[in-house]
């Protein structure tokens, strides 16, 4: 076995959670098991890791393996966790190349050592759920999307004006193997659930399988509209990398002729900067409270990329404000048009630049705003999950 960083045994009482001290009947069902979380990596703070605070709450005991991990980059509950890491840990200047080690990848994480587990839970866009369980562990995999790069978004990352001819062709059969890589271990897991009924169809397009449903948790109790009037400038909230066209929302802005601020950080910064004329400001990545108010003084949030789900959209319109969204993909089932905000037919600046001269004429009403979002609640998304976890054991034990 590869070598593995910080890969010592289990924690030698996984049961030791309060709850396994409960009363029978208000113990979960998982409760005396060995759970182990599986992420791709912890590099930053994004829509996957909210999903993986709220189940490091639910498995408070848990370990936590991922391929990559930079200390102090996530929130304090993932940061609390006994994280093991793969090889890839050991990667020079791992926060800048890690991505390259994307033909490493299955081998890293089929090297993690499940022995000793009885509940794998992962989360995953890329590689995480492809681990290998023990035939006796139930693996329930909280998927993201299928690996976007292997599938349907190689042009977006790998084509030919992004890195060039050489590259390109050069990356083209690597993907198509990871593409059948992803799709052939599809089976190591026992049951999936979906973000979204865009990401549910697209398991079943390409990995043949069934997939619940449930929500990723926003925070809809932290964000909130406050006493902030909005301005009138426009936002992105977005890691910076290619498939999110934010280079759409920077012609777009460019052709209304309106501010704005982009939140977010990523590999594509470069780029962006080029394309990117007075009118736009880089923000960088904000904690709660800052991007809290960046959403508070914004006219509205533009999406201009096809979206598995998007936090960001509700956490904009639990602040009250509305969204300009691609109509594609997890902002169909997030906005409502007129109600909650406008969906594009089209990811091109001059349909974003309507959509923000358009934006004004409308009145969107606060109290509706966060109503809706208010369906998309932690508490929500805890309690779902757990339900699935608790009968998917309960039938394993059939």
């Amino acid at each position: 076995m590869l070598p593995v960083a910080d890969a010592g045994a289990f924690a030698a009482n996984p049961a030791s959670d309060a709850a396994a001290d409960a009363p029978a009947e208000l113990r979960p069902a998982w409760a005396g098991r060995r759970v182990v979380l599986v992420h791709d990596w912890l590099t930053g703070m994004r829509g996957g890791e909210k999903v993986l605070e709220s189940l490091c709450r639910l498995f408070p005991s848990a370990d936590l393996l991922t391929l990559v991990h930079l200390p102090g980059s996530v929130s304090k509950i993932i940061e609390a966790r006994r994280v093991r890491a793969s090889f890839i840990q050991h990667v020079p200047s791992r926060a800048r190349w890690y991505r390259h080690c994307l033909p490493l990848f299955p081998t890293a994480v089929e090297c993690f050592d499940l022995d000793e587990a009885d509940l794998v839970v992962s989360t995953s866009h890329c590689a995480a759920k492809s681990v290998v369980p023990t035939g006796r562990a139930l693996h329930i995999c909280y998927c993201h999307s299928p690996m976007r790069y292997g599938w349907d978004q190689f042009d977006a990352y790998f084509g030919l004006e992004r890195v060039g001819p050489v590259m390109s062709a050069a990356a083209r059969p690597v993907l198509a193997w990871l593409a059948r890589w992803d799709r052939d271990t599809a089976g190591r897991v026992d049951r999936f659930v979906a973000n979204s009924r865009f990401v549910a169809g697209r398991i079943g397009r390409y990995y043949n399988r069934r997939a619940l449903v449930v929500p990723p948790p926003v925070d809809t109790e932290f964000f909130n509209p406050g006493d902030v009037a909005p301005g009138s400038h426009f936002l992105v909230v977005s890691a910076l990398v290619p498939y999110k066209r934010i280079d759409v929302a920077i012609r777009a802005a460019a052709q209304a002729g309106v501010r704005l601020t982009i939140v977010g950080s990523g590999p594509d910064l470069q780029r962006l900067r080029a394309l990117a004329g007075s009118e736009v400001t880089f923000a960088g990545a904000l904690d709660g409270t800052a991007l809290r108010e960046a959403y508070r003084q914004a006219r509205a949030l533009v999406l201009p990329a096809e979206e598995d789900f998007g936090i960001a959209p509700v956490e904009a319109m639990a602040c009250g404000r509305p969204v300009i969204a691609l109509g594609r993909g997890g902002a169909v089932e997030t906005v409502d048009p007129g109600v909650t905000g406008l969906l594009v037919d089209r990811a091109t600046p001059a349909a974003f630049a309507d959509a923000m001269g358009a934006i004004d004429a409308i009145s969107f009403d606060t109290s509706r705003l966060v109503r809706h979002a208010s369906q998309f609640g932690v508490a929500r998304f805890e309690r779902e999950f757990a339900a699935v976890v608790t009968e998917a054991l309960a039938t394993a034990a059939c």
